[in-house]
């Protein structure tokens, strides 16, 4: 499961697990399930928390352990995502079926993100950005300095 930092981010915030879950609109028992690994939060949510708290992607879900709070707030864009989702793989030089093989993720799925006709899970943006060493907020244009090291390596 994700290596998350939820549950430090809600701390940090001074917020109780009822707190946030009134804020998404979830139990209690939901947000203590997303912040065990148990059941991860889905991406609408987690970009809102990340807007919420200032905290990047990375952090919140244990890319790095810079925990630098970030003013400019993201949007969800399928199209941008489904963008760099091609950008990344053609940079790599790597077909639809084997990108998607390297992260097990079914090729009909993958293409599916990538032509935005569905938009990605955090499970399997996580996979992506842990399979090839990519920045998740990189998806969002948003630098993460300490991470750009690893959207460079990978598109290299």
């Amino acid at each position: 499961m994700i290596d998350s930092n939820l549950k430090y981010c809600r701390e940090e915030l001074e917020m109780t697990q009822t707190e946030l879950g009134y804020i998404f609109g979830v139990s209690k028992g939901t947000v203590s399930n997303w912040e065990n690994g148990y059941n991860v939060i889905p991406l609408k949510k987690l970009v809102k928390f990340s807007n919420y708290s200032g905290y990047s992607l990375d952090f919140i879900c244990g890319f790095t352990r810079d925990d630098s709070k970030f003013d400019k707030a993201i949007k969800i864009d399928k199209n941008k995502i489904s963008k760099k989702l091609k950008e990344l793989r053609t940079k790599l030089n790597l077909t639809q079926q084997r990108f998607a093989e390297k992260c097990h993720i079914p090729q009909s799925t993958y293409s599916h993100y990538e032509i935005g006709y569905k938009l990605i899970t955090t499970m399997n943006l996580y996979i992506i950005c842990k399979t090839y060493k990519i920045s998740m907020d990189w998806f969002f244009d948003r630098d993460n300095t300490k991470n750009s090291k690893l959207k460079s390596e990978s598109m290299k």
